[in-house]
Parts: structure tokens; C-alpha cells; sequence
């Protein structure tokens, strides 16, 4: 059985990380979910200072409530990434990745969520644009340094197509991932944000076993912006062909719920739809 996950940003307080992580927990619980997401950051309820018993508490309290941590993810990749324009953000981008392995390690996490560079992100207008070349280059070299401890701490560093003028179609994806020849790194595929330009279910068949995580999301192809992205079975996502997709390249999950942004009012009501919608998609009704 596929596992239903929710990533730790679908709830109030967590994309600032003051949301405590016992809270989410029960909420994910409650609201029927078999693993979480957690999300790393500079600081806060997770952040990179954590320690490792630490960790094992969070782990502990999960296995508790019936719930297991396959993933992780971090929005750090935003403010320095492996494929920076200068040395220092670039080695500060490697230090952060080497210990967010750990850390997802240490919380029984397999697989990271990982975001190695950006040709432009379109929400810091005051961000210099790199060449493509450039971010392709020292992402490729900053990935072969840190696989070493991706590896020691048994995580997968997960690829994920994002917004960021990088790494736009599967095959680009999978010539990327095949230069490593390590079945430690591999494609985080987000299939709301494949849709403006692809076919999620054309990503899945292309790329294979080298999906290691899959993001639930859905998104209106004719807003085409960031508001387009709405509620699971709202948007264009084609669930159906999706599924067989899943199938047909023997991807085991988990699949995550990511739901930003939060509902004006009532936000927790996002929690209850999406775990109800996940439901439909994976056949469990």
C-alpha cells in the first residue's frame, strides 16, 4: 500500500517553523494520514542545530502515534543552494545538505527533498539570474560531495522540479540524475509543478526507479501563475492516468500532500479535504 503522507508546510506555522512538531503530528494523525514530511530549517522546530536525541524523540513520538517519517524537505535552497553564484554561498549551500542528511537520518527519513540551484527564482525579483551552465555545473560538483554522507546516513537526495528555470523536462532530469551513476540521488517529482510546461505521468514513465518521492499537488493550467495551484481535484492534474503511471514504474510511495497556501479561514479544514481527496486518488474509498 502506497503510505499518505502531508508535508509539515500544509499546516499554520509551518513554512515559519514556529509550529510545534508534536502538533502536527496529532493533527496528521487525526486526520487519518499513515507518515509526515517534516521540513528543516535555519532554526525553529527543526532547525539545523537539532540535535540527534532530539531527533530520536520526534521519531519516537511518531512511531507512537502510528505514524512513520520517509521524508524530508527544507526551503533553504531559496536563500543559498549548491549552484549559487559565489563560492561562500555555495559552501555554506553544502555544509547546510550534509547536515540535513543527517538530520533526516537521524529521524529514520530515507529520502531528502533536494533543490541544488536556480537559473532564476521568480518570488526574489532582486535575485541575480545564473546561466544554466553555471548552476549545472557546481549543483553536479556540490551533489558528488555530499552523497558521501547522503550515503552513511542511508537518505536519498530527491531532485525536485521546481519553478526555478532548471532541469525543465524528463529527460534533462534523468541525463542530470545518470551522471552520478548513485542510487542515493534521484527525482523528487512535484506533479503540479510539472503541468505548465508537461505531464507529470510522462515524468513518471521516463524517469522510472529513479523516483524516489512524489509530491501531491494540483494546479489550473489556464491561471498559469503561482495562484494557480489549488485544492487536489480542482486543478488539471490527470489523477487516473496518473495512478497507472505510479503502477507501471512500481513506485512504492509515499506520496505528500503539499498545500500551501493555507485556507483564509479554518486553515486545519485543508488538512481533513486533502486527506479525503488522497483517499479517492489512491483508490481507498
Amino acid at each position: 500500500m502506497i503510505l499518505k503522507s502531508i508535508n509539515y508546510w500544509s499546516m499554520v506555522g509551518g513554512l515559519e517553523g514556529t509550529l510545534e512538531i508534536s502538533t502536527f503530528l496529532r493533527a496528521a494523525k487525526r486526520h487519518g494520514y499513515d507518515a509526515v514530511e517534516l521540513c528543516i530549517g535555519e532554526s525553529g522546530a527543526l532547525g539545523l542545530d537539532v540535535t540527534e536525541s532530539r531527533c530520536k524523540e520526534i521519531a519516537a513520538e511518531a512511531d507512537e502515534l502510528g505514524l512513520i517519517i520517509p521524508s524530508t524537505a527544507s526551503g533553504l535552497y531559496w536563500g543559498r543552494a549548491l549552484g549559487d553564484a559565489t563560492e561562500s554561498a555555495r559552501s555554506q549551500a553544502l555544509d547546510d545538505l550534509k547536515k540535513m542528511a543527517r538530520i533526516s537520518g537521524w529521524l529514520g527519513a530515507k529520502t531528502h527533498l533536494t533543490i541544488p540551484g536556480a537559473v532564476e527564482v521568480f518570488f526574489l525579483p532582486e535575485r541575480e539570474i545564473l546561466e544554466y551552465s553555471h548552476v549545472w555545473k557546481y549543483a553536479t560538483e556540490g551533489l558528488k560531495q555530499a552523497l558521501p554522507v547522503a550515503e552513511e546516513a542511508g537518505v536519498r537526495l530527491g531532485i525536485e522540479n521546481v519553478w526555478n528555470k532548471f532541469l525543465l523536462s524528463p529527460i534533462e532530469m534523468q541525463r542530470f540524475l545518470e551522471q552520478f551513476d548513485n542510487p542515493f540521488i534521484g527525482s523528487y517529482l512535484d506533479v503540479a509543478n510539472v503541468l505548465p510546461f508537461g505531464y507529470p505521468e510522462q515524468w513518471l514513465r521516463i524517469l522510472g526507479s529513479k523516483v524516489v518521492g512524489i509530491h501531491f499537488k494540483d494546479f489550473r493550467k489556464a491561471v498559469g501563475t503561482i495562484e494557480g495551484f489549488v485544492d487536489l481535484l480542482e486543478g488539471d492534474v490527470n489523477w487516473p492516468e496518473l495512478m497507472k503511471a505510479i503502477d507501471e514504474i512500481g513506485y512504492s510511495g509515499p506520496v505528500v500532500g503539499e498545500m500551501i497556501p493555507y485556507y483564509k479561514h479554518y486553515p486545519d479544514v485543508r488538512l481533513a479535504n486533502t486527506s479525503r481527496a488522497m483517499d479517492a486518488i489512491l483508490g481507498r474509498n
